[in-house]
């Protein structure tokens, strides 16, 4: 590739002549309207090369041949050897290399990556910085993904607008590096209220602690944007960014966007929770203040369809505990529990609570005439 052929551009339409050269990677091509353009000479090609240098490097080929050939036929008449072998040496005299310019040969050194103490922790963060911080409530700004720390992070960075979801930019960011994602002003902003990346970490070319994959949701509030105490100052800028927080120390951040599918679990099992019956909805209270609570199946449960008797006996111990722990504080307080003579399961269950984990109570067999052999006193102490 030399001053005078032609080329076209690789990554767009056009091309001209070599008009010059700048340093090994650039190389200036002039357009149809004498401009000159600097071009990286990896993203020209050459369609014609100059009529002079061609033809110039041709004459030189056919005078070497020339003389080739007359240096052959004065030796044929006075060298016995043959006419292969004569040729033969007589090419190894003719120099049909052509000059290659250092600036075409592909660079393949590729500089190690540095790792710096400390950051062997994943730290990673999306930035917000101002163009002009002194007019932030007028001016536009970049984001960008910051990694800080010694791994290669492979990254999904999206947005949301209700249910769909948007895949801004992927990639890979190198260590202890920053990738610009885009630039966006005031209009933009209630297009990104909810948005998402998702990181998976790992080295080239060494072991490494594995890190588990990081998906954080957060929500933008644009108001921010135009207060200028949000932006701070920080070790990635010269000027005042606002950042997101992704991972720090190998701690993912808390996310900032509800699980909505979470919370209405959660709140269907708080219903549950609330709508079980409460320890007063099967208890009555004597005269004299004792409280009687019938732990019969029948009389706890509307229905026990579709439970096992395991099930069952669980719900009768939780019930009990439940009125225990009502009435814990209620010193001298006598509850009498109604549990049926049957094959003593649930007595016994009742038994072992009182020794474990109510051991200041004390227990007596209620009164046979009311109750027969089917019911235990308890006395809160």
């Amino acid at each position: 590739m030399k001053i005078g052929d032609r080329v076209r551009f690789l990554s767009e339409t056009g091309g001209g002549k070599i008009s010059g050269f700048q340093g090994k990677d650039i190389v200036l091509v002039e357009d149809e309207d004498g401009f000159e353009i600097p071009t990286s000479i990896h993203d020209v090609v050459v369609v014609e090369q100059d009529d002079y240098s061609m033809g110039k490097m041709i004459s030189e080929k056919m005078d070497a041949k020339e003389k080739a050939n007359a240096l052959a036929d004065t030796e044929l008449k006075d060298d016995s050897r043959s006419i292969k072998a004569i040729l033969a040496d007589n090419e190894e005299n003719i120099d049909m290399t052509v000059d290659v310019d250092p600036a075409d040969k592909e660079i393949t050194y590729k500089a190690p990556v540095e790792e710096r103490q400390g950051g062997n922790k994943l730290s990673a963060y999306l930035a917000f910085v101002p163009k002009d911080i002194k007019e932030v409530t007028n001016t536009r700004f970049e984001s960008y993904l910051i990694n800080d720390s010694n791994y290669y992070l492979k990254y999904i960075y999206m947005v949301a607008e209700g249910n769909a979801w948007t895949m801004k930019k992927e990639g890979e960011i190198e260590p202890n590096t920053k990738i610009f994602i885009e630039e966006l002003g005031r209009e933009n902003l209630n297009d990104m209220l909810h948005q998402a990346i998702q990181v998976i970490a790992y080295k080239k070319d060494k072991p490494f602690l594995l890190k588990q994959p990081i998906e954080l949701q957060f929500r933008i509030e644009p108001i921010k944007f135009f207060k200028l105490h949000t932006f701070v100052e920080n070790d990635f800028f010269e000027t005042p960014a606002m950042l997101y927080t992704i991972v720090e120390n190998d701690n993912p951040a808390k996310p900032l966007v509800f699980n909505t599918e979470k919370l209405k679990q959660e709140m269907y099992h708080k219903k549950q929770e609330d709508e079980k019956p409460s320890c007063s909805k099967h208890t009555r209270y004597k005269d004299d203040g004792t409280i009687v609570v019938d732990l019969h199946a029948t009389e706890l449960l509307e229905t026990t369809q579709g439970m096992s008797t395991a099930d069952i006996l669980h719900y009768q111990v939780d019930y009990f505990k439940s009125v225990m722990q009502e009435n814990k504080k209620h010193r001298g307080q006598k509850i009498i529990f109604i549990h049926g003579k049957g094959e003593g399961v649930l007595r016994q269950a009742i038994i072992h609570e009182l020794n474990y984990r109510y051991k200041s109570c004390t227990y007596q067999d209620a009164s046979f005439q009311e109750y027969g052999y089917g019911a235990t006193q308890v006395t809160i102490k």
